[in-house]
């Protein structure tokens, strides 16, 4: 059984608005499956969730997160939960008009010294990292009641 979360999942997982959530749908930032007319995420909606939302704390407009994640599809050919992956230290800097996505801490040091305006960096990998241990952590402490018995213990009491 795949892992599924609820839009307020998303929101204890993250740290976004429900508003935010439901305007990245709306505007196809994020697109998550549906049943009926609850929003369902994937692991891979979660991270994605996860980095934009960080990106978005650091000053990136949502135009410009659409561009890398534009970006990021053409070069790659994937969505951002698939390229970065835990072994991986994915960093995006961007001096507003380029991006780029380095994994060599030489590379981060190179375009800091030939830039002529100030970056923007930020470590994508420890946005997923981060997601990924809450909803390990939050795991372990459900796991022991199922939602459906939690509910009914709320009902009753």
């Amino acid at each position: 059984m795949r892992n599924l979360f609820t839009s307020r999942d998303v929101m204890v997982l993250t740290g976004i608005t429900a508003r935010q959530l439901q305007w990245w749908d709306e505007r196809g930032v994020v697109k998550p499956e549906r049943e009926g007319h609850r929003r369902l995420y994937s692991m891979n909606h979660l991270t994605e969730v996860a980095v934009i939302y960080e990106l978005r704390r650091k000053g990136f407009s949502l135009q410009g997160v659409r561009k890398v994640m534009r970006f990021l599809d053409r070069e790659f050919g994937k969505g951002l939960a698939e390229i970065v992956s835990r072994n991986s230290e994915y960093h995006l800097l961007t001096d507003g008009k380029h991006l780029y996505l380095e994994t060599s801490a030489r590379q981060i040091v190179d375009i800091l010294k030939n830039s002529s305006q100030p970056i923007l960096g930020i470590c994508l990998s420890d946005a997923v990292r981060q997601v990924r241990a809450q909803v390990v952590s939050r795991k372990a402490n459900t796991s022991v009641t199922s939602s459906d018995y939690r509910k009914r213990a709320r009902k009753a009491s």
